[in-house]
C-alpha cells in the first residue's frame, strides 16, 4: 500500500514545531525516527494532512547527566544509547534491553522519544522508564513540564502527552552504587515482537532488595507494574521461598491480553520464568 497523501514540514526550532502543532491539531503527526509513522502511514492506519519532520533539531539530541539524574534527548536513538558509557554507566538497564530492538538497521534510525510517546505496550523502552521511575520532560505553549512516567502511559497507545505538547527529554534517576537490575524478554524470533518480557530495578544490599520496580511488558494496554509482587520482595531476602512466593504472585496479579499465537495462561507461565530467572541470576557488582 501507498501513504495518503499528506503536506511536509521540516521546522528549524521547536516553537515552530509548538506553532504548527497549534494550528493543525490532530490533522498532524511528529516524524522521528519513522520506524512506527512510516509504517503506520503506508498501510493507512494514519492518515495525518501534515507531517512535521522534527530531525533537524539538535535540542532534542544528546545524553548527559544533569545534576541527579541522567538525561536522554527525545532525538537519541536506540543504537546510541545501546553505544553510550554514560547509559552503561547511570542506566545500565537500558544498555541491557537495547540488543532486544527489532534488528540494526531499526536501532540506527528509531529514537528513544519515538517509542515513548508512541507508547507500543510489547515495546521495551516504555517498559524500561516506568522500571527506573523516569520523568518524561514535554514542551508546549505554556513551556515545560514534568511527568512522572507513573502518570504517563494512559491507555492502549495512548500518553498524558497534550495534542499541543512535544516530548522533548527524559530524566533517568542515576544508578547508585546499589543499584540492581535486570531486562529478558522471550520471543520466537530475534527481533519479533516479544511473547513477554519484564524489566526490573531495586537496590539490593546483599540478597535483599529495596524499592523493587517489576514491569512487564506484552501483557495489556500499558506496561505493566506488578505491584503486589514489588511489595512481597521488600526487605525479604532472596532465598528460594521467597522467589517461590515471588513467581506465584506475579502469575496470579496478572491478567495477560491474547496475542495471535499465545493465549493468557502461555503468557502468565512465562512472565514467572522471566522473573525465577531474574531473581536466581547471580549478582553483578557495578562498575
Amino acid at each position: 500500500m501507498k501513504a495518503a497523501a499528506f503536506d511536509y514540514i521540516k521546522p528549524t526550532s521547536l516553537e515552530q514545531v509548538l506553532a504548527l502543532l497549534q494550528e493543525h491539531g490532530d490533522d498532524a503527526r511528529l516524524l522521528a525516527g519513522g520506524q512506527t509513522l512510516m509504517a503506520t502511514l503506508n498501510m493507512r492506519l494514519s492518515e495525518p494532512a501534515l507531517v512535521i519532520d522534527i530531525t533537524g533539531l539538535d535540542a532534542l539530541r544528546g545524553i548527559a547527566t544533569q545534576g541527579p539524574v541522567l538525561r536522554i534527548g527525545a532525538l537519541v536513538t536506540h543504537s546510541e544509547i545501546e553505544a553510550s558509557a554514560l547509559v552503561a554507566t547511570h542506566a545500565p538497564l537500558l544498555s541491557a534491553a537495547a540488543p532486544h530492538i527489532a534488528h540494526r538497521a531499526i536501532r540506527n534510525s528509531g529514537t528513544w522519544g519515538g517509542s515513548i510517546a508512541y507508547a507500543d505496550p510489547a515495546a521495551e523502552w516504555p517498559t524500561c522508564l516506568l522500571a527506573l521511575g523516569g520523568t518524561v520532560v514535554a514542551r508546549g505553549p505554556a513551556g515545560e513540564r514534568r511527568i512522572a512516567v507513573d502518570d504517563f502511559f494512559t491507555g492502549l497507545y495512548s500518553t498524558a502527552l497534550r495534542p499541543d505538547e512535544v516530548l522533548v527529554a527524559t530524566e533517568i534517576p542515576l544508578a547508585a552504587a546499589d543499584h540492581w537490575c535486570g531486562f529478558s524478554e522471550l520471543a520466537r524470533r530475534h527481533g519479533d515482537y516479544a511473547i513477554v518480557g519484564l524489566a526490573a530495578s531495586a537496590r539490593r544490599t546483599g540478597g535483599v532488595l529495596k524499592g523493587a520496580r517489576i514491569v512487564l511488558l506484552g501483557i495489556g494496554a500499558t506496561p505493566l507494574r506488578a505491584r503486589q509482587t514489588e511489595a512481597l520482595l521488600e526487605g525479604r531476602p532472596l532465598d528460594a521461598a521467597t522467589v517461590a512466593a515471588a513467581v506465584a504472585s506475579l502469575r496470579a496479579e496478572i491478567e495477560p491480553f491474547p496475542d495471535l499465537t499465545n493465549a493468557p495462561d502461555t503468557k502468565r507461565h512465562l512472565a514467572g520464568v522471566l522473573l525465577q530467572r531474574m531473581l536466581t541470576a547471580p549478582a553483578t557488582a557495578r562498575a
